[in-house]
């Protein structure tokens, strides 16, 4: 597995489990809401996915759209997807996201590099 990806899921994994060990009941309720808000629905999964990157891009948070990427790569999105909807969140967000978009293509070609 690529370092960058590798070093995101490990940090992620740690952080959550700390976080959720603290046994806050908000807390436990909003990470259980997120994960139920990717499941299909009248929305299928990968369209859920595109648009959590969309607007994690918009937002600029590296680690949101790192996990929207990872997670669209699990999915079986295909990079000209993700870029399509890369570049609607450039369109958006205006060039303020272009630092981000670098870590993203970053990110998704070390997915691609590990298989």
């Amino acid at each position: 597995m690529s370092d960058i990806v590798k070093e995101f899921n490990d940090y992620r994994a740690r952080m959550n489990s700390s976080i959720l060990s603290d046994n806050n009941k908000i807390i436990k309720r909003i990470f259980n809401l997120d994960t139920n808000a990717f499941l299909e629905g009248a929305l299928d999964v990968k369209t859920k996915e595109l648009l959590g990157l969309v607007a994690s891009t918009v937002l600029r948070c590296d680690d949101c759209i790192k996990y929207h990427l990872e997670t669209s790569h699990k999915a079986g999105l295909k990079k000209e997807q993700v870029v399509e909807a890369l570049s609607i969140a450039t369109l958006v967000g205006g060039t303020i996201v272009i630092p981000h978009l670098r870590r993203a293509f970053e990110f998704w070609d070390a997915l691609e590099q590990q298989g």
